[in-house]
């Protein structure tokens, strides 16, 4: 076995000793729970009838007697979404697998799944990093019913995996497998998506031309092909062993995905208690599983949105990471992967280049993952350098790729594309935030120019629209973080933003708020934390004030003396009750009012259990 990286060791193990209090208390919490399975044994007899009313035949038997293992099925479907409508015909595979592998199932609960993509530049983008709370919270109602002996996780997107998990670990006794939907075929590419978008943005083309090539790039049931947040969460499962090996990017409706949507049924039968190889989804999740995340998300050039919910998974499993522990891996972890908007390719070809099998075996190879870590495949994260084939009917595994298919796609940990990982910790007088530099090209990772403040995004398309940003700045967009108006993703930028940089103008994004996985080629700074409205530094800054970027080295200042920064009061929202009501942004006011800081995850929750029980312990 390769020795793990020195810095893989040392994040790992900083990461252990800071969580051990809140880590012990949430792994007590699972010891308490493993002796009561099967779990509807302890419900009395009104309770389990409720139970197994809803059911006919067999199933109604093996439920009312206890004989075989349930399993609870959790589902993100919806007809309205490409990524989750695919899930539709998943219940009745699962429970025919569940059956032949002597099991029940039944559907537990759904959670709902909005998309950012429809959202966009809404007043529905301001309810979307919340959603994650709904659905966790969801996904514990749906399992709260204690009838179930393990769980199936169906989701895809955004915030929905996300949710799943930490509503998932709240039940960490149960062994749970999360089971995706896949990639729709590719469309129209993202780089040509892209330049009509731009295009419209300058208005040399229509609304016509520009709904039609959006819908040739979103055009069928699947994720987005994009290497945003959707995909990410795909990677991020299969590396923290979630998902069965190679399980990822299989497109819907083809026989290999219906084939490892029943063997995801007949695993997690096999994971039971019942069954002797008891896997708990909260001893699948521990340290070494978050930092593998943490490296796959570098290795990729990943979503920013995992800057925050990847510390808030760990979290709900007592464990405690920052974004130092991210920018410490960015040092070692090599970007081995260029999918669109880090490169022309979308996800399908970065799956035909090699995929997950072959960027896991490159990373374990030099000791940049953790192996000795539970999957829902067994011990040891080796059976995830394989990939599923179906020969002859028959579900099986083979090594991956030992080489990459397009090495400008995917490449081997000896010819990276780059010697570091694609996110930054960015710090100075603004407070902390983080970069995905993996897009931006060298000769515009360092900009120092004049800010110009903006409250909204709607307020820097109104200037761009006037011809007033035709110049060298820094757009400094506050008021966008949780707090204040949910933390929407701020795409409509984007277009804007990079038209101006391709004109020639050194142009750059400082921001409370979130761009996600489709961060792209100009330097974004975002996540501020803490945010303006927690009395965050970036509150402080004024239209002309020098501010200074520097990707490389970590820096985001302000070039002021420092009695009159601190002289200076953080400003106030001008108009913060707009963001309060319609659209349903009035049911999320407790949300806003108690949302953690970036760093923290954004998370409304707080601590979780575990994490407050071992601070009362602490006498904290």
């Amino acid at each position: 076995m390769v020795s793990p990286h020195p810095q893989l060791t040392k994040v790992t193990q900083r990461v252990i000793e800071r969580s051990k209090p809140s880590r012990d208390a949430y792994l007590a919490r699972i010891d308490r729970a493993q002796g009561k399975f099967p779990a509807r044994g302890a419900l009395s007899c009104a309770n389990l009838a409720h139970g197994f009313a809803g059911l006919e035949g067999k199933e109604k038997l093996a439920i009312k007697t206890i004989r075989e293992p349930n399993i609870g099925i959790v589902s993100s479907y919806n007809e309205m979404l490409s990524a989750h409508a695919p899930y539709k015909n998943f219940p009745d595979i699962i429970k025919v697998a569940a059956r032949e592998n002597g099991g029940v199932a039944q559907f537990a609960g759904g959670v709902p799944a909005m998309c950012d993509g429809v959202t966009q530049g809404n007043a529905g983008m301001e309810l979307s990093l919340f959603s994650r709370e709904v659905i966790a919270m969801s996904t514990a109602v749906a399992l709260t019913h204690n009838m179930f002996d393990a769980a199936l996780c169906l989701g895809v997107c955004d915030k929905i995996v996300p949710g799943l998990l930490i509503g998932a670990l709240q039940f960490g006794h149960l062994p749970t497998i999360f089971v995706p939907a896949g990639p729709m075929t590719s469309g129209l590419s993202n780089d040509d998506k892209a330049k009509i978008r731009q295009q419209f943005a300058c208005g040399e083309v229509g609304r016509d031309a520009l709904l039609e090539a959006e819908a040739q790039a979103y055009h069928s049931h699947g994720t987005c092909t994009f290497y945003g947040t959707a995909n990410s969460n795909q990677m991020l499962m299969e590396v923290m062993g979630l998902h069965l090996p190679g399980s990822a990017f299989v497109h819907p409706h083809t026989p290999l995905r219906d084939a490892l949507t029943a063997q995801a049924a007949r695993r997690v039968l096999d994971l039971t208690a019942e069954r002797g190889n008891y896997t708990p989804i909260g001893h699948v999740i521990d340290e070494k599983a978050i930092v593998n995340g943490i490296v796959g998300l570098l290795a990729t050039g990943g979503s920013t949105n995992h800057t925050l919910h990847l510390v808030a998974i760990a979290r709900a499993a007592g464990i405690v990471i920052d974004w130092d522990d991210f920018d410490t891996l960015s040092q070692a972890v090599p970007l081995l992967a260029k999918v669109y908007p880090n490169g022309k390719a979308d996800v399908n070809h970065f799956h035909a280049a090699g995929g997950m099998a072959f960027l896991i075996r490159n990373l374990l190879e030099d000791g940049l993952m953790h192996e000795d870590v539970n999957t829902v495949a067994g011990r040891g994260l080796s059976h995830y350098t394989e990939e599923p084939k179906l020969i002859d009917g028959k579900l099986t595994w083979a090594p991956g790729a030992a080489e990459s298919h397009d090495t400008k796609v995917l490449r081997s940990i000896k010819e990276p594309f780059q010697p570091d990982g694609g996110l930054r910790l960015m710090q100075g007088k603004l407070g902390r935030g983080v970069i995905k530099i993996s897009a931006v090209a060298a000769q515009h990772r360092k900009v120092k120019a004049p800010a110009i403040v903006f409250d909204s995004q709607e307020a820097v398309q109104e200037a761009f629209d006037k011809g007033e940003l035709k110049r060298d700045f820094v757009a400094v967009v506050r008021f966008q973080g949780a707090r204040a108006n949910g933390m929407p993703e701020l795409h409509r930028l984007t277009p804007l933003l990079g038209v101006l940089q391709d004109q020639g103008f050194h142009v750059a994004l400082v921001t409370d708020g979130r761009m996600s996985g489709a961060s792209g080629k100009v330097p974004a700074v975002i996540h501020i934390s803490p945010e303006a409205l927690l009395q965050g530094p970036i509150g402080k800054v004024q239209t002309g004030d020098t501010i200074v970027i520097d990707a490389e080295a970590g820096v985001l200042d302000v070039e002021i003396d420092a009695a009159t920064w601190a002289a200076r009061e953080v400003a106030l929202p001008a108009h913060q009750a707009e963001n309060e009501v319609g659209f349903g942004r009035e049911l999320f006011g407790v949300f806003r009012a108690s949302a953690a800081p970036a760093e923290h995850g954004a998370s409304v929750f707080g601590p979780m259990v575990g994490e407050i029980h071992a601070l009362q312990k602490q006498g904290a």
